[in-house]
């Protein structure tokens, strides 16, 4: 029961930083968990990020680790996508997304069927 609507995205150099954002339109994330994946060409998506309803625990997949953080506002009903240290196979199309499970457990921040709320995707292009 949220609708999100992404912001950002956009063309980078190699080693540059952006920053994603996604507020919800209706609804209160307070009490989701929240998480961020991406689509490269030609590819399944696949998990980036993930923060539980709490803001307590957080995950990221092996490949955006110590480059990318997430962060929730809660007062302002929004969750965001630091990107740092870009590169161009960080290419893709990035969704921001809501699971309603009052969990901090792996396996489900990590999984994209648990999510029951999307944005539209934010094109992020990173150039060499």
């Amino acid at each position: 029961q949220v609708q999100l609507v992404e912001s950002g995205g956009g063309l980078v150099q190699t080693g540059g930083s952006l920053r994603l954002s996604c507020a919800a339109s209706e609804g209160t994330l307070s009490t989701y968990g929240l998480g961020w994946f991406r689509r490269a060409p030609g590819k399944e998506r696949e998990f980036v990020a993930a923060m539980d309803w709490s803001g307590i625990t957080s995950y990221y997949s092996d490949s955006v680790k110590g480059r990318f953080t997430i962060s929730r506002d809660n007062a302002k009903n929004t969750v965001s996508l630091q990107m740092n240290s870009l590169k161009p196979e960080d290419t893709a199309v990035y969704y921001c997304a809501a699971n309603p499970a009052y969990s901090n457990g792996r396996f489900i921040l990590q999984t994209e069927s648990r999510y029951t709320s999307w944005g539209q995707g934010a094109q992020v292009t990173v150039s060499s």
